[in-house]
């Protein structure tokens, strides 16, 4: 039945392309929260007036993020090839995609971090301060929990963009559904073949932005 509407496409070839996405996606996605978050928490603790409060270091990582969080993902796929060669051993293929896919992402979800710890009551805080709380019982037992639901949130945005972003990492190479729709749909000139790599794409988007959503109404306590 699938083929007799859309003859142009080869499921084998949908499937590989569609595996490709999933996995840039997901691995992508989990490094990104880790990373991400990393970066978000010392955003915050090193800002004016916090625990940590370090201007110098705050000036560094508030660099690093706005600098990677700027440029624009198809120029930092191909401004990172170099340090990808080293890290991966190729510049072709999926695995050759995640450095640019978490350092695109990472500091665009740190930011997203950043703004969740701030929401955050500071009476909260300061309670646990004064009852003596060590500085990583305020952050795993005060921070992130008080947190979860916006980060939840965010990182649910941030899967969404890099599902994008594999799209255009496609372009170079990297496979999943973007080289499938650009060198087996526009270059061969198969409408069905772009049609059907977008209408994957926006199932998957789908699914996450579900998925997102539902965990943060469970977590959510307000």
């Amino acid at each position: 039945m699938f083929n007799q509407f859309f003859p142009d496409v080869v499921l084998s070839d949908l499937w590989r392309a569609t595996y490709d996405t999933l996995y840039m996606t997901v691995i992508s996605v989990i490094l990104t929260f880790l990373i991400g978050t990393l970066l978000g928490l010392l955003l915050f603790l090193t800002s004016k007036g916090n625990l940590w409060e370090n201007k110098v270091l705050y000036v560094i990582v508030a660099a690093f993020v706005n600098v990677f969080r700027s440029i624009p993902f198809i120029i930092l796929i191909i401004l990172l090839l170099p340090f990808t060669k080293v890290i991966v051993g190729t510049v072709l293929g999926a695995d050759a995609a995640l450095p640019a896919l978490v350092i695109g992402a990472a500091p665009f979800y740190a930011r997203m971090v950043e703004i969740a710890l701030r929401e955050i009551d500071k009476g909260v805080i300061e309670a646990a301060k004064s009852m003596g709380a060590t500085t990583s019982s305020i952050i795993f037992k005060v921070l992130l929990p008080e947190s979860m639901p916006a980060l939840v949130s965010g990182i649910t945005v941030t899967a969404i963009a890099t599902v994008g972003f594999t799209a255009m990492a496609g372009f170079v190479g990297a496979g999943g559904l973007g080289d499938y729709a650009f060198l087996d749909g526009f270059q061969r000139d198969s409408v069905q073949v772009t049609f059907i790599a977008t209408v994957v794409i926006l199932i998957i988007v789908f699914i996450i932005q579900i998925l997102g959503d539902s965990i943060t109404k469970k977590i959510d306590k307000r």
